[in-house]
């Protein structure tokens, strides 16, 4: 692993595609009509504060829980990794880019929205390939038990009757 994958991994690669596929929603919004998603511009900086907030206490947490510093020389599992394998990406797919695309007010911007996840996992298989080669019982056994942008709340292949839920 690289200093640069260390640091930085996945990050700018994803953060790129992700900017560049808003500029071209962008365009395609101001061309095709469509209907607003709520109509109230209150409402969506409402939204968007909310989303923000939100995104941030989520990249503070996750820098805390693993500072830059610690990248990639320890296979970190509590703190916000403890539910998540990237917190600090997940807020802003899950938080952020919703509340953006709300309060733009556009229904292809909620589509942009939805079609980061997919676009971020693929972008996430070299960075987690990179994890896995460091620490690979570690890591295979974190990754049966947490997941890459969402919680999970039962450990892979868990019954009821093991106490899962």
């Amino acid at each position: 692993m690289t200093a640069y994958d260390r640091i930085f991994g996945a990050g700018p690669r994803g953060s790129l595609i992700s900017i560049a596929l808003f500029l071209l929603t962008h365009r395609l919004a101001n061309e095709i009509p469509s209907r607003d998603i709520h109509g109230n511009e209150v409402f969506g900086q409402a939204v968007l504060a909310l989303a923000t907030l939100l995104t941030l206490a989520l990249a503070v947490w996750s820098v805390k829980s693993l500072p830059p510093s610690q990248r990639g020389r320890n296979l970190v599992t509590q703190g916000a990794f403890k539910y998540c394998r990237h917190p600090l990406y997940a807020g802003f797919l899950l938080f952020f880019n919703f509340g953006l695309a709300v309060y733009m007010d556009h229904w292809y911007f909620v589509a942009w929205a939805a079609l980061q996840l997919p676009i971020w996992h693929l972008n996430m298989l070299k960075e987690e390939s990179l994890v896995a080669a460091e620490f690979p019982g570690e890591y295979r056994a974190y990754c049966a038990t947490t997941g890459r942008f969402f919680p999970r709340f039962r450990a892979a292949g868990a019954s009821k009757s093991e106490g899962g839920t």
